[in-house]
């Protein structure tokens, strides 16, 4: 009767993650079908265009447009995630303290500049291609990771802390294991908002030789066709809640997991 009773109990416990990744899978299945699917799809978009001479976007294939626009947005979040809870978790430290204010001051300064300007400034120095559209997004998408770094490690319970120090724990210890750890929901929702702005902010890169989805929306104001147009926006828009039901259910699972062990620590330090 034993294996008759836990195996409810282990399908209750699979089930609300198998849910978590539901939906991710869901929105990436459907942005597969129209990277492959829209070029056969000339019907569909002819309606939007009943009198253009050509109404499906070729001069590229959309899954290469799909992996320069990933490779951008990628090369952006990596850098801004590093710049930007490196420098929350310094200026919460007790010797970088009084930086804290510069540090906010200059990531809001990055949200104040529209990326198209930062685009203008960027193309003398930087020239065309890809480089001046990754400043734009790194600027751009600074703040909200920075703005959620400081929260979420300002908002650790201070006796967590203190117990951390009780059982012997040394600042870095305490940092890894104990402040970032309670602190990561908060900081993934920094890092959501910021990479899910910049996917839609990457079209901008069409603008300036950095080939992305933004060439079909780009091609498509410039030759007044809106069968373009839409083929750029729908799939920018299915990439965008792709990632982003991702990072839900990765912040979904840090809670369930927080939620589920929150006297660890405490236990440990009775030890």
């Amino acid at each position: 009767m034993k294996p008759n009773v836990k195996q409810p109990a282990r399908l209750s416990a699979q089930s609300p993650s198998n849910r978590l990744w539901g939906q991710p899978l869901l929105w990436g299945l459907l942005l597969a079908i129209c990277v492959l699917g829209i070029p056969y799809a000339e019907g569909l978009f002819r309606w939007f265009e009943p009198n253009a001479r050509q109404v499906i976007y070729q001069r590229a294939h959309f899954y290469d447009l799909l992996g320069r626009h990933l490779l951008v947005v990628g090369v952006a979040a990596i850098v801004t995630i590093s710049l930007g809870v490196g420098a929350g978790i310094a200026v919460t430290r007790k010797k970088g303290q009084d930086f804290l204010p510069l540090v906010s001051q200059l990531a809001s300064l990055g949200q104040t500049f529209p990326p198209v300007a930062v685009l203008a400034l960027a193309v003398p120095v930087l020239g065309f291609g890809t480089l001046p559209i990754i400043m734009a997004l790194m600027l751009y998408g600074l703040l909200p990771i920075v703005r959620n770094t400081l929260t979420g490690l300002q908002d650790v319970d201070a006796d967590m802390k203190t117990a951390a120090h009780a059982m012997g724990m040394t600042p870095l210890q305490t940092l890894y294991q104990v402040e970032l750890p309670l602190a990561a929901p908060v900081i993934l929702a920094g890092i959501r908002t910021s990479v899910t702005i910049n996917i839609a902010t990457a079209a901008l890169g069409a603008t300036v030789g950095a080939s992305n989805l933004g060439d079909p929306i780009i091609a498509g104001i410039i030759n007044g066709n809106m069968a373009y147009v839409i083929q750029g926006a729908l799939l920018i828009a299915l990439l965008a809640l792709t990632i982003d039901s991702l990072f839900d259910a990765l912040q979904s699972k840090i809670r369930l997991h927080l939620s589920s062990s929150p006297g660890d620590l405490a236990r440990h330090s009775t030890r």
